[in-house]
């Protein structure tokens, strides 16, 4: 397919910028992400009890606000994002959501056990598991990234999720929800974050053989592979001359807001999927077709 498009076709809503730390700092965008568009719940998550790795911004804060307004009790597990965290949570508790935030490093294992542990005794029980948290660094050559960083790729993107899972499978009962989050990098090949995509496709291996692993429990594994997302995640990757071409490559000639993706995990996370397993979500406008 042609992808040469002229100037005057594509103009970027979002300015240089750039941030020195990962995971990045909602807050300190310009301007501000899209994570709540008038969303109207309709009781579809009712009762049930989630648990949102990186919850406090980005994807996972528009998952968070969503998941809430459908009924759900959301554990919110954050990094050290202590503003955009309470943000997050004082938003949800402006319209009477119920949510707990729990800060610490998915790297941790012990921390997986201190997610699940707090969850039940907060709550009860589980019911969805979002498996969100995530880092991602620029490098231009395989031979630019350090053995620390692959080393912190991959023990936040898929030791964390492992971790996590493997903690709370014991109290996931028939009709619970993992969901995933992979990248459309793992599929187009993204040449600049090698590790990263190592990771994500990594992710989906993971849900589908988890997906067929836990069929016979009626347990529910999927992913979700976004584009290009507004999110902190970019402005902390990119070098500041990239942020005003993001989204430049999708069909639809943007990138997304946040709000744009939390439907997709509704679905996933409530009883209307109940068919819907081992599967990969592209929500990506048009820039992967596959």
């Amino acid at each position: 397919m042609d992808k040469s498009y002229s100037c005057k076709e594509f103009e970027s809503k979002y300015p240089p910028q750039e941030q020195p730390r990962q995971p990045g700092l909602e807050y300190l965008m310009n301007p501000r992400p899209i994570f709540d568009n008038n969303y109207q719940g309709s009781n579809r998550l009712k009762d049930k009890v989630a648990i949102i790795t990186g919850g406090d911004s980005g994807i996972g804060r528009a998952v968070s606000v969503a998941f809430a307004k459908e009924g759900a009790k959301v554990v919110i597990v954050y990094y050290d994002e202590l503003i955009d965290a309470n943000e997050t949570k004082e938003y949800i508790e402006s319209f009477n959501g119920d949510c707990i935030l729990l800060c610490g490093d998915v790297k941790d294992h012990d921390f997986s056990k201190f997610i699940i542990d707090t969850t039940l005794d907060t709550y009860g029980k589980i019911d969805i598991l979002v498996n969100n948290a995530g880092v991602q660094f620029y490098q231009k050559e395989l031979i630019d990234i350090s053995d620390e960083q692959f080393d912190c790729t991959m023990k936040t993107n898929i030791y964390g999720m492992f971790y996590l899972t493997k903690e709370a499978l014991p109290y996931l009962n028939e009709g619970a929800s993992i969901i995933n989050l992979s990248s459309i990098t793992t599929f187009i090949g993204e040449p600049e974050l090698i590790d990263y995509v190592t990771t994500k496709g990594a992710i989906v291996g993971f849900t589908r053989s988890l997906a067929t692993n836990l069929a016979s429990k009626k347990i529910r594994v999927n992913a979700v592979a976004p584009g290009v997302f507004w999110t902190p995640i970019q402005p902390s990757c990119w070098p500041a001359w990239k942020i005003p071409t993001l989204g430049s490559d999708s069909d639809m000639r943007r990138a997304a807001e946040p709000y744009e993706i939390a439907p997709i995990f509704v679905y996933l996370a409530s009883d209307e999927a109940s068919f819907t397993t081992g599967q990969i979500f592209h929500i990506n406008g048009g820039e992967y077709k596959g």
